[in-house]
């Protein structure tokens, strides 16, 4: 199956975002710190994984 760059970074994104969001959210109050983490993790993954080329087939 051929999954492109793009779908790989946005599924790292979600990933990486949703779990940063239940860590942050876990003590009932969401701050600006909290918000910044949650958006950094996104687009953390989003650029590592578009950047790492995907295995060519064997």
């Amino acid at each position: 199956m051929r999954i492109s760059s793009f779908a790989k970074a946005v599924a790292a994104g979600v990933a990486a975002g949703s779990a940063a969001l239940a860590t942050a959210v876990q003590d009932g109050a969401f701050t600006t710190g909290e918000g910044v983490t949650v958006a950094l993790a996104i687009l953390g993954a989003l650029g590592i994984t578009y950047a790492v080329p995907n295995k060519r087939p064997a």
